[in-house]
């Protein structure tokens, strides 16, 4: 399995053509701002352009032969989940973090799957667990129905406007989600969190209860995280060896009827076409527009990975 993660990783797409953003030399710009306005109206189109793309490629499935024990089985000891600090998770998230975990880049790639992934159904029930401020779902293009979060910090919780409701849990000292029915969600998310969890066998088997059958458990992660509060295994593995252990959450806690790894950063933004030497001379603002996109452009393209397992039930 790592071989085929490695080759599928390899031969992923790096860049998409995009039709280039000219820069127009006619009429020119009469101030800094609007030369500034100019090159933020561009980088911010083809941002918009770049979300027509499917927001996802498919690195491998997991099937039950990839595992060294059959489901139901946990193979994890617990030196594997030991870490750092090991004091009260309470004291760590007493202070609310208004902050984000992941770049804007990565951010975008996240709300793009999603919306992907719940554009086709209506009134989609999602519970957000190890929620927080905000959680990333699109504000458009989706029919969303209650939206659910459980998260350490209450502050944190009441700031999010897309929750209909939350919970405040130490999901790590109360890993049962007993104050939902079976069957009551279509989506289950955990942002950037799975490193975290020192039960996830009983936290994903839970997650597996109150999913409707079709539902999808999409738990995203990064190359980010509180070092001192992920568990060792985690901390000791590659991105690939990330995916496998996510994979191999889903597959000792139930019976899925798929687990899939997928790489939802959004294609490469191609640099714009610089403009020609006559074009600078004669609107020499050109230039100022063209360094500014550029920039933006290739400070997108450079930053965090984003990945998700995706369990079906």
């Amino acid at each position: 399995m790592r071989a085929v993660l490695l080759s599928t990783l390899s031969l992923l797409p790096s860049a998409v053509s995009f039709a280039p953003q000219r820069i127009s030399t006619n009429g020119g710009f009469t101030t800094i701002q609007d030369r500034k306005t100019n090159a933020a109206a561009s980088f911010h189109k083809r941002r918009e352009e770049d979300h027509h793309f499917m927001a996802s490629n498919s690195i491998c499935t997991f099937e039950e032969d990839d595992f060294a024990l059959p489901t139901g089985e946990w193979p994890y000891e617990e030196k594997d989940l030991n870490r750092l600090d090991n004091t009260d998770d309470s004291n760590f998230y007493d202070a609310p973090r208004f902050v984000t975990h992941i770049d804007d880049r990565a951010i975008e790639s996240l709300t793009a799957f999603y919306r992907d992934e719940m554009s086709s159904k209506k009134n989609v029930d999602v519970l957000d667990l190890c929620s927080s401020w905000i959680s990333h779902l699109p504000n458009d293009g989706v029919s969303l129905g209650r939206v659910v979060g459980v998260g350490m910090n209450e502050a944190e919780l009441k700031a999010n406007q897309q929750l209909t409701e939350y919970y405040t849990q130490d999901l790590n000292k109360q890993p049962d989600l007993s104050q939902f029915d079976d069957e009551s969600f279509d989506v289950v998310c955990n942002v950037v969190s799975v490193d975290y969890l020192t039960q996830p066998l009983e936290i994903f088997k839970e997650v597996h209860r109150v999913l409707r059958p079709g539902g999808v458990s999409l738990v995203s992660f990064s190359n980010r995280c509180f070092p001192t509060k992920a568990v060792a295994m985690w901390l000791q593995a590659d991105d690939i060896g990330r995916l496998t252990i996510v994979g191999s959450y889903y597959h000792y806690s139930a019976k899925w009827k798929s687990i899939e790894a997928l790489d939802i950063k959004l294609p490469r933004m191609k640099t714009p076409e610089r403009p020609g030497f006559g074009q600078i001379m004669s609107n020499p603002s050109a230039a100022f527009a063209w360094a500014s996109t550029a920039s933006a452009v290739a400070k997108a393209n450079s930053g965090d990975p984003m990945f998700i397992v995706k369990g079906v039930k």
